[in-house]
C-alpha cells in the first residue's frame, strides 16, 4: 500500500488548538512521526506560502525525512528543484509530466492529480496518479465525487500506473478502496489528530492500521 500524508499547517495547528505560531512546529512533529511510521510520500500543500519561505519550509522538512520517506512539493516545481525535493506533485491543468523530465534531474518523483478518464493517457510517464475527490471531504465542500465506481473505473483505464484515491479516505474506507485495486491512498485530514491526542502516536497508529486494513481487505478481494 502507498500511502501519501498531504500537509495543511493551518488545519492541523487549528486542530491541536495551537496558535498560529505553534503551526509549523506541530507540522515538522507530524511529518516526522509519519516518515518514523514509515509513510511512502509527504505532500507539502501550503499554498499561501511565498516562494522563498517555501523553499526554507521544504528543505527543513526534508531534514526531518528518514528512510524511504520521499518529499514532493505540490505544484511548484520551482521550489521543488530549488529545496532540492524528491519530486513535485501537479494538479490536473498544471504542466504535463514529459515536460518535468526534461528539467528536473534523474530519479525525480512525479505525481499527478486526475479527476477524469481523460487526463491518463497525457500522464502516463508520472510515478503515480492520485485521483480524486473520491469521497465528501472537508478540503473540497463542492465537487462531483468519484465514488467507488469512478475511482473503480480511472484505476482500470490506468492499466497498471499506481492510483491513489483522495477526498475524505479514513480508515474505514479502506476496504471500499481496496476493493478498487487502487495502489494506496493521498490524505490530509486522515492524519491530524484531534485535540489532547498525542500526535506522534497518532499518526504512527493510524499509519500502521492503514497497512494492516489494506492487506486485510486484498486478502479478501
Amino acid at each position: 500500500m502507498i500511502l501519501c500524508l498531504v500537509t495543511d499547517r493551518r488545519r492541523l495547528g487549528g486542530a491541536l488548538g495551537l496558535p498560529e505560531s505553534g503551526w509549523v512546529d506541530a507540522l515538522h512533529h507530524q511529518v516526522e512521526s509519519a516518515c518514523r511510521a514509515g509513510i511512502d510520500y509527504i505532500q507539502v500543500r501550503e499554498p499561501d506560502i511565498e516562494a522563498g519561505p517555501l523553499v526554507d519550509l521544504v528543505r527543513s522538512l526534508m531534514r526531518v525525512v528518514s528512510g524511504a520517506s520521499l518529499i514532493l512539493v505540490n505544484d511548484r516545481l520551482d521550489v521543488a528543484l530549488a529545496a532540492n525535493a524528491h519530486g513535485v506533485h501537479l494538479k490536473e491543468h498544471s504542466i504535463l509530466p514529459a515536460e518535468v523530465r526534461g528539467i528536473s534531474p534523474p530519479g525525480f518523483i512525479i505525481s499527478c492529480s486526475i479527476h477524469a478518464i481523460s487526463s491518463i493517457a497525457a500522464r502516463k510517464s508520472a510515478d503515480f496518479l492520485i485521483a480524486g475527490t473520491v469521497l465528501p471531504t472537508a478540503s473540497k465542500r463542492v465537487v462531483d465525487y468519484l465514488d467507488q465506481e469512478g475511482l473503480n473505473k480511472i484505476v482500470e483505464a490506468a492499466a497498471g500506473q499506481p492510483v491513489l484515491g483522495i477526498g475524505g479516505l479514513d480508515l474505514s474506507a479502506i476496504p471500499m478502496l481496496a476493493s478498487t485495486r487502487a495502489s494506496g491512498l493521498a490524505a490530509i485530514g486522515a492524519f491530524i489528530p484531534a485535540a489532547g491526542d498525542d500526535v506522534a502516536d497518532f499518526v504512527q497508529n493510524r499509519v500502521s492500521a492503514m497497512r494492516k486494513a489494506f492487506d486485510s481487505a486484498r486478502r479478501r478481494t
